[in-house]
Order: structure tokens, then C-alpha cells, then sequence
């Protein structure tokens, strides 16, 4: 086994499924902790409905793009706060525990943003529930890999992928549930408190980490455990390759105990692991996914779709093809392998990313003119901009809508809403108004013929990062570090996937204005290229490679910049990384 990667049987999604009869054990522990990516799913998905009416609540949310990406963000700015203690806190009390506290953080975030009395203390919320889901997105996975057999453990890990994108889309169903509730926004957020207190009530009852108690001396209680996951013929093996590993970390670094930030980077293995493991988190995110989940209703008004409903409907649609595809990666991770599936998931994206550039780039070039006001409705509402404008003839409803002091938005014609609208003042009076004489009202994006391709840009790119890209980043870096790092490691991993994450969630929208829609989508798109390149030469295969086994295979493995040329026989069956 030492030195190369045993090739995981076909038949590895078909056995996991099998063990709901043969050891449902398994699969309940499995299921139990992947409730984490519920919550991880279903608060991402869940904003991005919620800030529509948030926005109609609070005036100053619609007036200010920082509020609506602070709203968003600051759960993510909570995440990487819970994701960094929930490293040291795994290390040192267990997987079970740090999974109970971020299930008590998330249920306070959500009763606390369900009482909202404005931005402030719905802000206060966002951080709480942050907390939690910083901290369950790198534990979930983390207890699912340790409580798994190796064949299968790629599957299981990838259940929790499937609960996030599960998560993301049962809050678009609640969001579309609570749109004519009164509170709307309240009871959207309000709801997800209940996947914490599920996951709560289970974990109770499930058992610590079996090798985070071998590691703490407790070998007895990890036996016990490990008895109930492998049959009888496998358990010896597993417990011995467990024992060889504490005992190689006590020899490397005199203790099993207290680990260093500079240790890590001193041990090879580490610092391999934690190159490949970090690098697939940062991509993943700059990307751009987090932009289409948290902002898919807007992207999607953006492309001309000017009502709310309509726009969460079709958000529904990217949300599905997103849960499917992590069922696709269920199937696929321990029968294609992590690197071939990433490789072929960010080829999709570069794609995908590319076509939604041109769409977006076609409907701003190409929005319907702007004509004087001629309805007595709204003719004292003109935008000031376009009256005082030297040549009213060279606006359109894009120029319309970049106007400001006051803002303003664009009211299509009643017979065709490509003809040339009005240009006036955005605020609620106005939209009414338009409204009322059977018009759209549009004030993030323009009508357009070819609006409707953003959303099969918008599905394509779900189809292709989702079963790839979308859980690859968390099965490797739930398997890659050696026994003693791996909730450090895993910590500081899922830290960098939050901070990209904040990064990229508080810029979008300013982007979006900045450099404008297209060439924010062309942006990802070359960061995709940029990653495609590093999986290439940096990311290892961990495939059907039992988790002690990975070390070894780190051990020998060096860079592969000339990833076109085939390998030497020798390092055929292991991944080059530094």
C-alpha cells in the first residue's frame, strides 16, 4: 500500500447505499453530523431572499449596496471567526462538542435575526449565526471522514456536500412559502433555527471521533466505537494502521500533545497537505459560487427579470440543479477521484463563466432607450439627472439606473416592455404608480430579449462547479493532513474558505457597479483559469486511500509542473504536489 493510491472499487457508491441495511450505523452518524451542512446551506441560500424584502422594510438597506453586502456578509465575517476556533477546539475537545456548541451559536443567530428592529441588531445576528456555521463546515466534515471506511468514505463525506445544497434548496422553498406572510424576511431567517436544534437533539446521543479519542489515550472507548463501524475481518488492520500513525507523531515530535503554527509548516506532510488543502478552499470561492447563492435573485434581476417572486422562482431553479449535483458527487468522487472530477468541474466554470460575461455584456449594451415622461402619473417624478442631462437622446435604461441624488429606476412601456420607458425617481410612491398602470418596475437591471440566457449561464455553471469544485475542497481537506494536525489544519483551511468568501461576498455587488456585471463574471472567470492551473500541478489524489495511508503518499510526492506529460512509473499512482 505504501507509496500509491489503491484504486477504489466501482461498485464504492452502490455499497454506501447498501449500508443502510448492513450497518445503518454508519450512515446515521454520517447523516447526523452532515446536518452541519444544512445549516451552512440553508443560511447561504436563505439571504438571498430575505434581502429582497429586508430591502422593501428598510429604506436605508435599498438605498445602500455596503448595507445589503454587510447583511450578507457578516455571517461570513462570523464564520471565520468560528471556523478558527473551532480548529484549536476540535484538537482539544473533540469533534462531538464543537459540533453542539455551533448548533447553540446558529439556533441564538436565528432568534435573534427573527426579532430584528432593524440593520444593527439583524446584523448581530448574521455574526451569531456565522459563529455556527463557521465552526459546523469544517467539523461536519471532519467527524464524517474520521467515522468512515476508507472505500466509501468520499461518498459519506459527500452526503454532507448534498445537505448543503439540500440546505440551499429547501430555503428557497420557505423563502417562496413566507413571500405573501406578513414578516416575510422574519420568519425566512427565523426558520433556520430548527436544523440547529435537530442536529442538537442527535448529536446528544452519537459518540465522540473514534480516532480523536485514540489520539487522546482513550483507546478502549475508540475500539468500541470502531467495532461498530468495521466488520471484524478489517477491524484489526484499522486499529493497527491507527496505533502506527499516534506512535509515528509522538517519535516525529517527542508528544502528541500541544501543536505550533511553525511546526506545521516545518512537517513536509503538513505543509503539502495544507498547500493543496487551502488552495482548493481559496479557488472555490473565487470562483464566484457564493455570488450565485447569495445573490442569485438579484443576478437574476440583473438579467431583467423585474419582480421579486419571479426572480426567487427561477433562483429555485439554480438551487435544485445544485442539489443534484451533489448527488452527482456522491456517485462520481470515489469512482472518478477528487482531481479528475475538479479538473473537469472548473473546465465547466471557465465556461460557464465565460458565456454569462457575454450575456450580461449583450444586455447592458442593448437596454431600451429612455423616452420624456409622458404619463400624467409620474410626470412630476422625472430623475433629475435625465432632465438636466445636456442630450436626453444617449440615455437608455442603464444610464437610467447608474443615476444617483437621488437614485433613480426605470418604468418599461405598458405595450412592450423592450420599447422606450420612463426614466424617474426611485422610491415606493413612484413604484406604485407604475405599477398601477400595469408596467415593470425596474431598479437592479434592464428588460432584455436575451435576459433569459443568464439563467442557462447561471444553470451551466451550477452543473458543472457542484458536483466538482462545490465538495472536492471539503472531502480532501477532511482526509489530507496526518491524524495529529487534521483539526488545525482543517481549521485554518475552512478560515480561508470563509475569508475568500467574505471577500468575495462584500465586493460583488460593489463590483457589479464599479466595472459593471460583465466584466465582474469575466473576472471569475480568470481566477478559474488560475485554479484549474493549480489543481493541476498541486492537488494530490487522496481516492480510496485509507487516511493514514495519505501521509506516506504526501511523504514521496513532489511538484508536477509538467502536468501534460505522462508520470514515471514510479510515481504513476501519487499526485505531485510540493
Amino acid at each position: 500500500m505504501e507509496g500509491g493510491i489503491p484504486t477504489a472499487d466501482a461498485s464504492a457508491f452502490r455499497d454506501c447505499f447498501s449500508l443502510a441495511w448492513k450497518n445503518p450505523y454508519v450512515l446515521r452518524l454520517a447523516f447526523s453530523a452532515g446536518i452541519g451542512g444544512l445549516l451552512f446551506g440553508y443560511d447561504t441560500g436563505v439571504i438571498s431572499g430575505a434581502l429582497l424584502y429586508i430591502r422593501d422594510d428598510f429604506e436605508e438597506v435599498d438605498r445602500k449596496t455596503f448595507l445589503q453586502e454587510t447583511i450578507v456578509s457578516m455571517a461570513v465575517a462570523g464564520a471565520i471567526v468560528g471556523a478558527a476556533i473551532g480548529g484549536w477546539l476540535n484538537d482539544r475537545y473533540g469533534r462531538k462538542l464543537a459540533l453542539l456548541i455551533a448548533d447553540f451559536l446558529f439556533f441564538t443567530g436565528a432568534v435573534i435575526m427573527a426579532a430584528a428592529n432593524g440593520p444593527p441588531v439583524l446584523i448581530v445576528g448574521r455574526v451569531f449565526v456565522g459563529f455556527g456555521v463557521g465552526m459546523a463546515s469544517m467539523t461536519a466534515p471532519l467527524y464524517i471522514s474520521e467515522a468512515s471506511p476508507a472505500k466509501i468514505r468520499g461518498a459519506l463525506v459527500s452526503t454532507n456536500g448534498f445537505l448543503i445544497t439540500g440546505g440551499q434548496f429547501l430555503s428557497y422553498l420557505i423563502n417562496l412559502a413566507f413571500t405573501k406572510a406578513p414578516g416575510t424576511w422574519r420568519w425566512m431567517l427565523g426558520v433556520a433555527g430548527l436544523p440547529a436544534l435537530l442536529q442538537f437533539s442527535l448529536m446528544i446521543f452519537l459518540p465522540e471521533s473514534p480516532r480523536w479519542l485514540y489520539r487522546k489515550g482513550r483507546e478502549e472507548e475508540a475500539k468500541a466505537i470502531l467495532k461498530k463501524i468495521y466488520p471484524a475481518h478489517q477491524l484489526e488492520a484499522e486499529i493497527q494502521a491507527l496505533h502506527e500513525s499516534v506512535e509515528a507523531e509522538i517519535k516525529e515530535t517527542g508528544s502528541a500533545g500541544k501543536i505550533t503554527y511553525s511546526e506545521l509548516w516545518k512537517t513536509k506532510t503538513v505543509r503539502r497537505g495544507l498547500i493543496a488543502g487551502v488552495g482548493l478552499q481559496m479557488f472555490q470561492q473565487f470562483v464566484g459560487i457564493n455570488t450565485v447563492m447569495y445573490y442569485s435573485p438579484t443576478i437574476v434581476q440583473l438579467a431583467g427579470i423585474a419582480s421579486n417572486q419571479t426572480a426567487l422562482l427561477l433562483s429555485l431553479v439554480t438551487s435544485g440543479l445544485n442539489a443534484l449535483g451533489s448527488v452527482a458527487s456522491i456517485y462520481f468522487i470515489d469512482r472518478t477521484g477528487r482531481r479528475k472530477l475538479a479538473i473537469i468541474s472548473l473546465v465547466g466554470v471557465v465556461i460557464s463563466l465565460a458565456l454569462l460575461s457575454g450575456i450580461f455584456y449583450e444586455t447592458t449594451t442593448h437596454s431600451p432607450e429612455v423616452t420624456p415622461t409622458i404619463s400624467s402619473h409620474l410626470k412630476n417624478y422625472t430623475c433629475p439627472a435625465f432632465s438636466e442631462a445636456a442630450n436626453t437622446k444617449s440615455w437608455d435604461c442603464m444610464k437610467c439606473l447608474k443615476a444617483s441624488s437621488p437614485d433613480c429606476g426605470f418604468c418599461a412601456s405598458a405595450t412592450n416592455k423592450l420599447l422606450p420607458g420612463e426614466c424617474v425617481i426611485s422610491n415606493d410612491t413612484v413604484r406604485d404608480v407604475c405599477h398601477g398602470e400595469n408596467r415593470l418596475w425596474y431598479t437592479r437591471g434592464c428588460p432584455s430579449k436575451s435576459g433569459w440566457l443568464a439563467l442557462v449561464g447561471l444553470a451551466l455553471y451550477i452543473i458543472f462547479f457542484s458536483p466538482g469544485m462545490g465538495t472536492v475542497p471539503w472531502i480532501v481537506n477532511s482526509e489530507i493532513y496526518p491524524l495529529r494536525y487534521r483539526g488545525i489544519c482543517g481549521g485554518i483551511a475552512a478560515t480561508v474558505n470563509w475569508t475568500s468568501n467574505l471577500i468575495v461576498a462584500q465586493s460583488f455587488l460593489s463590483l457589479t457597479k464599479a466595472i459593471g456585471t460583465p466584466w465582474t463574471f469575466l473576472l471569475f472567470g480568470i481566477i478559474a483559469v488560475i485554479g484549474l492551473l493549480f489543481v493541476l500541478i498541486c492537488v494530490p489524489e487522496t481516492k480510496g486511500l485509507p487516511i493514514e495511508e495519505i501521509e506516506k503518499m504526501l511523504e514521496d510526492s513532489a511538484f508536477h509542473f509538467k502536468f501534460w506529460k505522462k508520470r514515471s512509473d514510479n510515481l504513476e499512482k501519487n499526485i505531485q504536489i510540493p
